[in-house]
């Protein structure tokens, strides 16, 4: 009887936890099914998309910074998770956690090469009277 109180327990604590993600992928459908009306009608009508769609803000700063700072964020909560506790659970969280850590790492390297790149070859086609910021 104690193995089936357990269950129920656990299967109440996955739906608290499941239901408001799938809420917000509800939310998330429905207003981009909305968005896709809004533009085919606007379509229909003639109206420029310019107008129905601003312009998103782009972020400040390169990728490949928010990428490694975020992985070096990863990784010292991995390490704080090593050091709390030594029992199965937290060694499963730091190993995913060092995962994510490693591959954000990674992600911010390989963009800082492409970023350089493109900085470079930026340079060299501008005219040489125009001063870079």
């Amino acid at each position: 009887m104690d193995d089936i109180t357990t269950g129920i327990m656990v299967l109440l604590i996955l739906l608290g936890v499941a239901s408001p993600i799938v809420v917000i992928c509800v939310v998330h459908y429905l207003k981009k099914r909305l968005e896709h009306k809004q533009i085919l009608a606007a379509i229909e009508k003639g109206t420029p998309l310019s107008e129905l769609m601003p312009l998103k803000p782009t972020p400040i700063g390169p990728a490949w910074i928010r990428y490694v700072s975020g992985g070096t964020l990863m990784f010292f909560i991995a390490f704080g998770f090593l050091l709390g506790g030594m029992g199965r659970p937290e060694i499963l969280v730091t190993f995913v956690l060092l995962g994510v850590a490693v591959s954000l790492i990674i992600r911010g390297l390989l963009y800082r090469k492409y970023y350089l790149k493109s900085q470079s070859a930026n340079q060299n086609d501008m005219p040489p009277n125009k001063i870079s910021a």
